[in-house]
Parts: C-alpha cells; structure tokens; sequence
C-alpha cells in the first residue's frame, strides 16, 4: 500500500512539472523549458593581485558545478545559458592581530563578478558580484597546500551561489 502512495505521488509532481514552463529537478534547479545547453566563457583575472592559473580554475569549477546539478550540455558557443564575467578581487588580508602586531590570521578574498544570460528565459539575466573567503593561520604562508585547500572551498561556495542565483531562483 505505502509503494501505492509513493508511485500516486511522484506521478502527480511528475505531471505538475511537466505542465509548468519552468522543468525542476532533484538538485534545486529550475531549468526554463527549452533550454539545453549552457556556455560558461573564460573569466579573466582583473584583480590587483595576479594569481596564475586562478582564472582557468575557477572557469572550470563553475563549469563542473553547472555540469554537476543539471542535465544540460557544455558548448563553447550559442549556449541557451550563458555564464561570463571576470575575477574583480584576489586578495590577502590580515583579520586579526597578536599583541606585538603580527597577523594572527589571514584572509583570502576572492571577488566574481558575473553576467547571466538566458536565450529562453531573458527576465533570468543579471548582473552581480559574488565573493567568499578563506581564513588561515597568520603564521602559515599562503602556500600550494593552503592555496589549494582555499581555492577548493571559495570556488565551490561562490560556484554554488551563482547556481542558486541563475537556476534555483534564490
């Protein structure tokens, strides 16, 4: 009886999604119906602070994100989404200080600035910025280990807000 139940109720959100324009998935996206591609273009590092690589990881990170959460198809050209911007922020900070004014602390800030595009849906584009950080040790150099360990966190944090705010309508 309870399969009975479960079956009934995953074919009536079947079928409701189905009459929507806006197709749903498990993930928390809200795809616009016709869409079937999507188009991340390289974002280049314009901040101050020029970190090499910077820019092909986090294009691929937002990549992989997209590619992850949805069922759409990469192109590198004519996507129905498209995603581009550039790195605004690279930056080091100290956040708090010891007694004999060293940094106890540092931060990692890292700044995207993002244009969405959207071929079936154009009330979806937008324009913003989005950033997170990373905190370490003031003692610890931002060395390849950290470096690595804070792009992975900030990356998966920023590519994930952009999702929501592209495709979750958040």
């Amino acid at each position: 009886m309870k399969f009975i139940k479960q079956t009934v109720a995953i074919l009536i959100i079947v079928l409701f999604t189905n009459s929507c324009k806006i197709s749903y998935s498990f993930t928390g996206a809200s795809i616009p119906e016709g869409t079937k591609t999507f188009q991340v273009n390289f974002f280049q590092n314009n901040s101050i602070l020029i970190e090499p690589g910077i820019d092909n990881e986090f294009t691929n990170a937002l990549r992989d994100k997209i590619r992850d959460l949805t069922t759409l198809d990469l192109v590198t050209s004519n996507g129905d989404l498209v995603y581009e911007g550039e790195i605004t922020e690279y930056r080091i900070e100290p956040t708090n200080a010891t007694s004999d004014n060293r940094a106890a602390q540092n931060r990692l800030n890292i700044r995207v600035n993002v244009r969405f595009y959207s071929k079936t849906d154009p009330d979806l584009d937008f324009e913003k910025p989005f950033t997170f950080f990373y905190d370490f040790e003031g003692s610890a150099s931002l060395s390849n280990a950290v470096k690595a360990t804070a792009h992975e966190e900030i990356f998966d944090r920023i590519t994930q807000d952009i999702f929501d705010a592209s495709l979750a309508n958040w």
